[in-house]
């Protein structure tokens, strides 16, 4: 790994166009693509092997949904952030990410400007 390196990002959705627009779209230096999953099954996998300290995730997929990923994510690496990205806007879906242990949330549609400053928030507290 380059010594510049201080974050891995793993990318969780199951739309392929939202994986590669979040592995193109950040440009944050020390945090390097590590890879990406279609679910939440794919992601526990994932996370075993690549280590991941960053995370986006969907919270509508197949399989397991991203709430109950986030919560076994947490569970296994209390350390881990996770930015929840998804469509649903209302509040209680927010909160029930956060509560469950993501750090952060971020809605459909957007900006890769919106992307970068919710990884950086994720990164720094």
């Amino acid at each position: 790994m380059n010594a510049e390196v201080m974050h891995r990002l793993m990318v969780v959705d199951d739309s392929n166009v939202i994986r590669r627009r979040i592995e193109r779209a950040h440009d944050l230096p020390g945090i390097e693509f590590v890879g990406a999953a279609r679910n939440g099954v794919e992601a526990l996998e994932m996370h075993a092997r690549l280590k991941p300290t960053l995370v986006t995730m969907d919270l509508t997929m197949p399989e397991m949904d991203g709430a109950e990923c986030v919560e076994k994510l947490v569970a296994r690496d209390p350390e881990l952030r996770i930015l929840v990205i998804s469509a649903l806007a209302d509040k209680l879906t927010a909160i029930e990410a956060i509560e469950k242990g993501a750090s952060g949330f971020l809605c459909k549609p957007f900006t890769d400007r919106q992307l970068n400053d919710a990884l950086r928030k994720l990164i720094t507290g």
